[in-house]
């Protein structure tokens, strides 16, 4: 091209010397035509058209501008929502499932997960803005905390490697991806695999020997999840609810830690602790997702996570019954009894499972007070006439099936109600328990109203 170039400016030079009188002998518009028809052909011979804006899978200008308002500015491709099958070609893998990665949060109302300050969590923020914007390649996935439109919470997930935006794919709600502004998704999850464990120590948050962590900051409704902390499906569902929960409950639904089961017609709303349904194959194989978390609105309940199956609605109807699942060894709680609204509230907030207490039966962080909740909860029950129940999942010492537990579901149904077999317990074993519940109601909620009670 560069030898070409120089042979037609030697020619069109050796041109202009010849004599003004050769010149002459031709018309001027036929030297100014030639003259122009040598420009067009060097143009289209030498110059390639390019077209703008230049977008490119990875290239978009839009999301670039999305992401530079959250402090993320892409170093060379940024993909969005890519599928599974593409996010493999990218070298998306199967990451090998972790559990106990630490959960900091901080926020207006927080408990359930160790301090972080405002400081610390900028600071953090910082360097984790500054990690994803080195990388050559960054993978954002959109969804949304919530099946329903209606009250959902649309998430934006910026990765710093395919495999942990599969994971994010694998949990979140599908949610309509024509809009890619940062005001759509108001909450953001800034996922940097990348960044060493040791960033905590750099924020001052102690030494760390998980492999990863995660932070998260209600205020500001944004996730950090360093090392391998995206590989903690349980741990980041629980921050992802709780991230969520303020939003949700501003759109007239109740965040509630709940496991949706469909049982014929009739929906149920079960309140277990994981290694509750765990333990049970059968009991887990029927539930509609596969973690807890629903929100209760007044048209019908929604899952927080995706539903096993893809064709499962994404708002189900109002419940026909809750089931509180405690676990006393002791006999002094009957296999299922039936509840008022204020007792559904309070057991909720007891979460009694053999000896101890696992308020509003959520072992992970929580950004809502849970007294709230419990009394929105016993108001909602009154109000759609939802009946609800307390069911013990041992007896003994032995621990209920799942077939069994889906006996005493089955009877909250019909409100035919097994009673209890064997010996009945002893004054003393009651009196026992209501002791223990009692030490802690009282210790840990103080100010109960009275209809709230055992």
């Amino acid at each position: 091209m560069r030898s070409t170039l120089l042979n037609r400016l030697l020619s069109a030079g050796l041109q202009s010397s010849r004599p003004a009188t050769a010149i002459r002998h031709g018309a001027p518009w036929a030297l100014a035509s030639k003259r122009f028809a040598a420009t067009a052909s060097l143009a289209e011979e030498d110059v390639e058209p390019l077209p703008f804006p230049r977008e490119s899978p990875g290239i978009s200008y839009e999301l670039n501008w999305a992401l530079a308002s959250k402090k993320v500015f892409p170093k060379e491709e940024a993909y969005r929502n890519l599928k599974d099958a593409d996010l493999k070609k990218q070298g998306a893998t199967s990451a090998e499932p972790t559990t106990g990665i630490p959960v900091f949060a901080r926020g207006s109302f927080s408990s359930g997960a160790a301090d972080i300050s405002k400081p610390q969590f900028n600071k953090l923020l910082k360097q984790v803005t500054s990690h994803l914007s080195s990388v050559p390649k960054l993978f954002v996935q959109d969804g949304a905390v919530g099946s329903s439109p209606k009250s959902d919470v649309k998430v934006r997930c910026v990765c710093d490697n395919p495999s942990a935006a599969s994971s994010l794919h694998s949990i979140l709600c599908r949610t309509p991806t024509r809009n890619i502004s940062h005001d759509a998704f108001p909450l953001t999850v800034y996922i940097a695999s990348g960044v060493s464990s040791t960033a905590w120590e750099y924020v001052g948050l102690g030494p760390n020997e998980n492999g990863g962590f995660i932070a998260v900051d209600y205020e500001q409704s944004a996730l950090i999840l360093c090392g391998k902390a995206f590989s903690d499906t349980s741990s980041l569902k629980r921050a992802l609810k709780a991230a969520a929960a303020s939003a949700i409950s501003a759109r007239s639904a109740l965040p509630l830690p709940a496991w949706l089961l469909v049982h014929g017609e009739s929906i149920v709303l079960l309140f277990a602790s994981e290694k509750t349904v765990q333990s049970c194959p059968d009991l887990h194989k029927v539930l509609v997702s596969n973690g807890a978390g629903v929100a209760l609105g007044p048209d019908g309940v929604e899952t927080f996570f995706k539903s096993k199956d893809s064709k499962a609605p994404n708002l189900f109807k109002l419940p026909s019954s809750i089931i509180m699942l405690a676990a006393d060894s002791s006999g002094a709680i009957p296999p299922i009894s039936k509840l008022t609204p204020g007792q559904a509230a309070y057991h909720f907030l007891a979460g009694y499972q053999n000896g101890n207490f696992v308020p509003a039966y959520e072992s992970g962080p929580v950004s809502l007070d849970p007294v709230v909740v419990a009394k929105e909860l016993s108001s909602q029950l009154t109000k759609n006439n939802i009946s609800s129940f307390l069911a013990n999942v041992n007896v003994g010492e032995k621990h209920l099936s799942g077939e069994e537990i889906l006996k005493l579901v089955e009877a909250s149904l019909s409100e035919k109600l097994p009673s209890s077999k064997g010996q009945k317990p002893s004054k003393t074993a009651v009196d026992n328990l209501k002791a223990k519940y009692t030490n802690f109601m009282s210790g840990r909620f103080p100010d109960l109203p009275e209809e709230i009670s055992f």
